[in-house]
């Protein structure tokens, strides 16, 4: 009897790292991307192109009760491109393929699209190549962003040194909590007849969060401004926890992180406290929130500290202290991500 692994017993990086396990390059200018957020093309000398992937497949990263579609396009872009801005490059090109089934019309496309054109205006996308196809089972949508980084610029998650300074843009949960409302309301909605409307006044923020995310661009230009390259990097799109423990094990290093350094929005805690969660426990492992975790040399500290939307959060430390979160009362705490699963 063929042994079964089933894939709800391991995370999505134990899962990538068995599927592309021994796989070399088989040209120069290749680069593998299966450790990093985006792959690289070296394609000259001094200049790479970034290549990023995201999968939305309906029931799973999107509910349409709830996500309008022109809301799903914007998202789906975002998604990418924050994996090309993670690697300090400049996202430039889109391609999208449409797996549609038949309940959805041409208007509803026309939405989708309308989303992604949006999208890809505030960011100065070109969508240079798209295609459509039949699907049974509802929409699946898989979008690639192509981009450029300067050789000397980019930025991997394997460089993060003891000693450096670990940093998160804009705050953390919000995204999440949006969900749990929308999903609240959702379930709500199915047990009433007749009229209904949700109850989402005074939670606008944590809303368009989920919905409707943005890269957080405008630290990345201060950054440069101050002439600050990053040493590590990655996007949030799984949970702060979960990428904390992707860039050490890249960077081969410790992480420490402070629990009263977390940002938080007022909404996201009010909301978690709504519904009985530990707000720490959102601002660690809730995912979409599509922000920027990233390292810097402790002497650059004077150069970022100021920059609005940029938090200290921790330091890096040796590899043989792990990483942990350090709790109010200074209590050492192991990092437990809860990202991503198979079950999702």
């Amino acid at each position: 009897m063929v042994e079964r692994t089933e894939l709800s017993k391991l995370g999505k990086v134990a899962i990538l790292k068995h599927l592309t396990k021994g796989v070399k390059c088989k040209h120069e200018t290749s680069g593998l991307g299966f450790a990093e957020d985006a792959a690289t093309i070296n394609t000259q000398p001094e200049l790479n192109t970034l290549v990023s992937q995201k999968l939305f497949l309906e029931g799973i990263h999107f509910d349409l009760v709830y996500t309008p579609l022109k809301h799903l396009g914007y998202k789906l872009v975002v998604a990418a491109v924050s994996d090309i801005y993670a690697m300090n490059g400049e996202p430039r090109q889109l391609l999208l393929n449409v797996g549609v089934s038949s309940r959805f019309s041409l208007e509803d496309l026309e939405d989708l699209y309308d989303g992604v054109y949006t999208a890809a205006d505030f960011y100065h996308l070109d969508l240079i190549k798209t295609d459509v196809t039949s699907s049974l089972t509802g929409l699946s949508l898989s979008m690639t962003a192509m981009g450029t980084s300067l050789e000397g610029t980019k930025t991997l998650r394997s460089g993060a040194k003891p000693t450096d300074l670990i940093c998160v843009t804009g705050d953390l949960g919000s995204a999440y909590m949006g969900l749990q409302l929308l999903e609240r309301e959702k379930r709500v909605f199915a047990g009433v007849k007749g009229d209904f409307t949700p109850a989402l006044e005074g939670r606008e923020y944590i809303i368009e969060r989920q919905l409707r995310p943005r890269v957080p661009v405008s630290v990345l230009s201060a950054l440069q401004k101050q002439g600050v390259v990053p040493s590590s990097m990655i996007s949030i799109s799984d949970g702060l926890a979960s990428e904390l423990k992707y860039l050490a094990e890249a960077s081969g290093v410790g992480v420490r992180v402070y629990e009263d350094r977390l940002p938080i929005d007022y909404e996201t805690a009010a909301m978690a406290e709504e519904f009985g969660l530990n707000v720490t426990t959102v601002a660690l492992n809730g995912g979409d929130d599509y922000e920027l975790l990233f390292t810097i040399p402790l002497g650059q500290m004077d150069q970022v500290k100021d920059i609005e939307g940029l938090r200290i959060i921790g330091h890096i430390t040796e590899p043989s202290l792990g990483a942990c979160l350090v709790a109010r009362d200074g209590t050492e705490l192991e990092l437990v991500a809860q990202g991503w699963t198979a079950s999702k």
